[in-house]
């Protein structure tokens, strides 16, 4: 069983390197010289003709930086703004829209009937003046249905039973029903 395993994992290690050789050859011919990339017209610069694109210093990355700063750049004319002319509006249902002053109260007729309510409210006898003792209805008992009956405990009877002196008999009995002869 283990020579199964040693061989197992020696199979699985050579086939693994052996797709890592066949990922690293085409990765070495696709790994050709790039032509490197076309500069893009910036501000005219003098570019050396004798040296093909080399990377560029500290000293020479500045003096590139320092030289687009003193370039201002020219401003851009503002364009004019066009000014806003308020429309007048067209028809009725565009001046109702525009109310400033609409006051809901005058249009609902929720709040009217409130108000009215309000006012019969002083009119109208109170709770206190209505009611008389005599009129309440006092039934005792009508909560019983819903008491739950107490059931009887048997275990805790007999237990009683067995810890009165006087019982002991009846323990006697007892013991004698509840041993099984045969």
């Amino acid at each position: 069983m283990d020579n199964f395993k040693l061989w197992l994992y020696v199979i699985i290690g050579i086939v693994y390197l052996l797709s890592r050789l066949l990922k690293k050859r085409p990765e070495e011919s696709k790994s050709q010289p790039m032509p490197p990339p076309k500069p893009t017209p910036r501000a005219p610069q003098p570019a050396p003709a004798s040296t093909p694109q080399k990377s560029l210093t500290f000293e020479e990355l500045l003096q590139e930086i320092a030289t687009q700063k003193q370039q201002k750049p020219v401003p851009s004319q503002p364009r004019p703004v066009a000014k806003y002319t308020p429309q007048q509006p067209v028809d009725d249902e565009a001046k109702y829209l525009e109310d400033v002053n609409y006051d809901y109260r005058q249009h609902d007729k929720v709040y009217e009937t409130y108000e009215e309510a309000k006012r019969q409210a002083f009119n109208r006898p109170s709770l206190e003046e209505t009611m008389r003792v005599e009129d309440t209805v006092v039934k005792f008992g009508k909560f019983k249905v819903f008491e739950q009956a107490t059931e009887r405990d048997l275990m805790a009877e007999y237990l009683k039973e067995f810890q009165d002196p006087e019982g002991f008999r009846k323990a006697f009995v007892m013991s004698e029903i509840l041993q099984r002869k045969f």
